[in-house]
């Protein structure tokens, strides 16, 4: 069971019938047994394969009605496969972007947590401890974070799975980590470290306004492909970053120690273990 508030407050309990199957298959020892063909990357290229095949437009009018998605949200369009309908792009206005410089923004719609990291560079995620060079692959890097906040932005399903750059800036690096393909729901966080164990990207940005800040996107099951577009080292604010393929998945930013405070709400929230439901461009945090 996962507690979800929104940005009023209101508070309720998300357990969907894929929680409930994902909760059987880490839940015991039998259930982990099947997963180790289905967290790995070859099962996410054959499943992605077919996902992207004209053969499996059949199961989107289903996934419509299961998800009660709100198509109006989306540019309409006839769709050539599922994950062409999954990838779908937002209609004109159904998101707005706040420009304002001292603003961070969401880089995309879903549940956010924030994580304070402490000195040694470590964050807690549903008592499961990360260090943040097992996260980066580089402690040098790491190390910069102490006292800063990482921020998981968790994707489920029903989520638009395109995302943006959370501020402009400069690019100074990216890096590739390969990995398995866990789940990112919270029930696979207490069996395995799933963050430093999944396939993810990411970039170290010097932004406009919250200092260098780092991020990422984590692959999850069904999700081996992220495709981020080929950029200049210059980026803006609310231009689109990339787009995960079928399934949950999550983005994570790491800001460093002062740069950025979280709203209060999301600050209480993470606080009580409760995820915060957000969207893409709206305000999350302030300079």
């Amino acid at each position: 069971m996962n507690l979800i508030a929104d940005r009023k407050g209101n508070i309720s309990e998300e357990n969907s019938l894929q929680d409930c199957l994902l909760e059987k298959l880490y839940g015991n020892a039998a259930g982990r047994l099947l997963l180790k063909p289905l967290v790995s990357p070859l099962f996410s290229r054959a499943g992605g394969a077919f996902l992207d095949s004209g053969l499996s437009r059949f199961l989107i009018r289903h996934f419509i009605c299961s998800h009660a998605i709100d198509m109006w949200d989306y540019q309409p369009r006839e769709y050539a496969s599922f994950n062409d309908f999954f990838t779908r792009r937002l209609a004109e206005g159904a998101r707005k972007v706040d420009f304002t410089p001292e603003v961070l923004v969401s880089p995309c719609d879903g549940r956010l947590s924030v994580h304070e990291i402490n000195d040694s560079c470590v964050f807690s995620v549903k008592h499961t401890p990360y260090t943040l060079e097992s996260l980066l692959k580089d402690r040098k890097l790491a190390a910069e974070y102490a006292g800063g906040y990482v921020w998981l932005f968790r994707l489920c399903v029903d989520d638009y799975h395109r995302y943006i750059y959370a501020d402009g800036g400069d690019i100074l690096k990216f890096m590739k980590i390969p990995g398995v393909l866990h789940t990112v729901n919270p029930v696979a966080n207490e069996q395995f470290s799933v963050y430093k164990e999944n396939t993810r990207e990411y970039c170290i940005l010097k932004s406009d306004n919250f200092g260098v800040m780092i991020q990422m996107e984590v692959g999850a099951m069904m999700v081996g492909r992220i495709v981020n577009h080929p950029r200049g080292s210059i980026v803006r604010r609310g231009w689109e970053k990339g787009r995960f393929a079928f399934g949950g998945s999550t983005v994570i930013l790491v800001t460093r120690k002062g740069a950025v405070c979280p709203d209060a709400d999301i600050l209480r929230n993470s606080g009580q273990g409760i995820e915060t439901k957000v969207r893409l461009g709206e305000r999350v945090g302030k300079a």
